[in-house]
C-alpha cells in the first residue's frame, strides 16, 4: 500500500472515495464543511435524514455529491462532539479503514488527520491513522486455494489530507506508521500459518530473513548448543516433540555502541497439546497460535528496522513444540534451569515458563536497560480481563507505567497486575526449588512470579497476551498484538534517548 500525505481542500481532489468525518447531530469538521459548501448544503440535507448512525464508526457512502469531484463520500460518524475524544476517533479511523480495503475503489483520500484528539499531537495522530489503514486489508492466503487473477479490492494508494503546511515530520510519522503495519502483518502471518509449517526452524528461517533484509546479525542455536548453555528447562519441554527446538537470538545495533539494549523475549511454542497434561481435544487448534510471543517480537523487529530506529533491540525467541511421546517430560519431574535453579514440573501445559525462564536468564549477558517477556501464558489472563487488554506485571513501577502509557497512546491497552511477594509462596516445592505452577488462585499472577524468580538482575516486564494475540470464531486469526504496543515503546525511548 502507497501513502501520500498531501495539503489541500477536499472538494478540489479527483479520488475513487474520499473520507471526511462528522459528529452525531450534523455537526462538520473542517473536511466536511468544505464539501457541505462545495455541494451548496446538500451534505447537510443528507445528514439531516438521519441515515447515519450517531455512533462513533457508523458509515454512509453518498455518490455523485454536486460540486465534489470524487464520485463516492464516506461519511465517518465521530460520536457526539461532548463525548469525542480517543476511542471515538478510532473507531472512526477503523470503521473508514475497512470500508476502503472491501471497496471497489483503488484510490482514496482520507481526511481524518486534522481531527483534533485531545491530549495526542499531530504527528502521533497521523502515525497511527497511517497504522490503522495499512492494517486493515491483511488477508491469510498463503495455505488456501485461490484463483490466480483474484479480483482486486480495496484501496492501494492513499492519501491522508491535511490542511496544515507539510514538513518531515509528517512524512516520518507516516512511514512509522506503515512500518509498524507491516510488522503486524507479519506477526499474523506467522500467527496464521498451520504448526506443520510454522516450526521453530521456520521461525529461525523468518528471522534469518529480517536479519539479511536489514543487516542485522541473527543467531540460531540448535539443540547441542542448547545443551551446552545449560538451559534444562526450555530443553525438557522440547523432549515429546519430533521437531527440533531453536533458541534465536537477533542483534539491531541501531543505537550507540555503549547503549545498553531492550531485550525482548517472545514466547515461541509453535504447537501446544499440553503435553501429557493433555488438552482437552475441543478448539486445540488454536494452541498454534502459542507461539504468538515470538511472532510478535519478530514483527517488532520488522518495524523498527523499516523505521531505522536509533537504539539497540535484543530479540531472543526459544523455539519448540510440546508434545506427548515416550520421551515428553512427566508430571512430577524435577528439571534444572540454566540459572541452576530446579523446577518441579507439576503441569506440563505450564511450559510457556519453563522456556522462558531459560531465555530471561540468558538476557542477563546484554546488560540489558529492560527486558520484556512477551508470551501467550495463561488462560487465568483470559477469565481475568478477557480480550480487550493484555496483562501486565512488573519488578519495576516506573517501566510499568511506560508500557501502560504506550499502550493507551497506541491503542494497544494493557493492564497492570500486582507482583506481591506474598504470592510467591503459593509456588513451593517439597522435591525441588520452585514448582512451575501455584494452583487454581491468581494463575497469571503465580506464572509471573515464577519468571520472575529469573528476572532480578534487570529491570523486567511480562505481557501475557493470551486473550489478545488471536480471535475466535467467525474471525478466527493472529491480530497482530502487541506489535503496535512495542513498537510505541522502542519508538519512545530511541527518540528519549540523548541525540536522537
Amino acid at each position: 500500500m502507497e501513502f501520500t500525505i498531501k495539503t489541500g481542500t477536499p472538494e478540489k481532489l479527483e479520488t475513487g472515495t474520499l473520507v471526511i468525518g462528522v459528529h452525531a447531530g450534523g455537526t462538520l469538521t473542517a473536511a466536511a464543511k468544505s464539501l457541505d459548501k462545495a455541494s451548496r448544503g446538500r451534505l447537510s440535507k443528507i445528514l439531516a435524514r438521519g441515515d447515519l448512525d450517531d455512533k462513533a464508526g457508523a458509515t454512509l457512502l453518498v455518490h455523485d455529491l454536486p460540486g465534489v469531484l470524487s464520485p463516492r463520500v464516506l461519511v465517518v460518524s465521530l460520536g457526539k462532539q461532548e463525548e469525542f475524544g480517543d476511542r471515538a476517533w478510532r473507531d472512526a479511523a477503523q470503521a473508514a479503514a475497512k470500508a476502503l480495503a472491501a471497496g471497489p475503489a483503488a484510490e482514496a483520500v482520507v481526511c481524518l488527520a486534522d481531527v483534533p484528539v485531545a491530549g495526542r499531537d499531530f504527528e502521533a495522530g497521523l502515525r497511527l491513522l497511517t497504522r490503522i489503514l495499512a492494517d486493515a486489508p491483511y488477508r491469510y492466503r498463503t495455505t488456501r486455494s485461490v484463483p490466480k487473477e483474484e479480483p482486486r479490492k480495496g484501496a492501494d494508494h492513499i492519501v491522508l489530507l491535511t490542511g496544515c503546511e507539510l514538513d518531515a515530520s509528517m512524512a516520518t510519522a507516516v512511514r512509522n506508521g506503515q512500518a509498524t503495519a507491516e510488522g503486524m502483518a507479519l506477526a499474523r502471518e506467522l500467527a496464521n500459518l498451520p504448526a506443520n509449517v510454522c516450526t521453530p526452524e521456520h521461525l529461525a528461517s523468518t528471522a534469518r530473513g529480517l536479519g539479511k533484509e536489514f543487516r542485522f546479525k541473527v543467531e540460531v542455536f540448535e539443540r547441542k548448543e542448547i545443551e551446552k548453555l545449560g538451559m534444562g528447562a526450555f530443553l525438557s519441554v522440547a523432549r515429546g516433540s519430533h521437531q527440533p527446538p531453536r533458541l534465536i537470538v537477533m542483534h539491531y545495533k541501531g543505537g550507540k555502541p555503549k547503549d545498553k539494549p531492550v531485550v525482548l523475549v517472545g514466547k515461541g511454542i509453535t504447537f501446544d497439546t499440553g503435553g501429557i497434561s493433555l488438552k482437552p481435544a475441543a478448539e486445540m487448534d488454536e494452541m498454534k497460535f502459542d507461539m504468538c510471543g515470538a511472532a510478535s517480537v519478530l514483527g517488532t523487529f520488522r518495524a523498527i528496522a523499516r523505521m531505522a530506529l536509533p537504539i539497540n533491540v535484543i530479540g531472543i525467541v526459544p523455539a519448540t513444540e510440546n508434545m506427548p511421546g515416550g520421551a515428553a517430560t512427566k508430571p512430577g519431574d524435577v528439571v534444572t534451569s540454566m540459572s541452576g535453579q530446579t523446577i518441579e514440573v507439576l503441569n506440563t501445559d505450564a511450559e510457556g515458563r519453563l522456556i522462558l525462564c531459560d531465555a530471561l536468564t540468558y538476557a542477563e549477558r546484554f546488560k540489558p536497560a529492560c527486558v520484556i517477556d512477551i508470551a501467550t501464558l495463561t488462560g487465568a489472563c483470559v477469565i481475568a480481563l478477557g480480550k480487550i487488554p493484555s496483562g501486565l506485571l512488573a519488578n519495576d513501577d516506573a517501566l510499568a507505567r511506560e508500557l501502560v502509557d504506550c499502550g493507551t497512546a497506541s491503542g494497544d491497552r494493557v493492564w497492570q497486575l500486582p507482583l506481591w511477594e506474598e504470592y510467591q509462596e503459593l509456588l513451593k516445592s517439597n522435591f525441588a526449588d520452585v514448582a512451575n505452577i501455584g494452583g487454581r488462585y491468581a494463575g497469571t499472577i503465580t506464572a509471573a512470579c515464577f519468571l520472575s524468580r529469573f528476572a532480578k538482575a534487570y529491570k523486567w516486564a511480562h505481557l501475557d497476551i493470551a486473550g489478545t494475540a488471536w480471535l475466535s470464531g467467525d474471525a478466527k486469526g493472529g491480530t497482530g498484538r502487541p506489535v503496535p504496543l512495542l513498537a510505541e515503546f522502542l519508538l519512545g525511548r530511541a527518540m528519549a534517548a540523548p541525540g536522537a
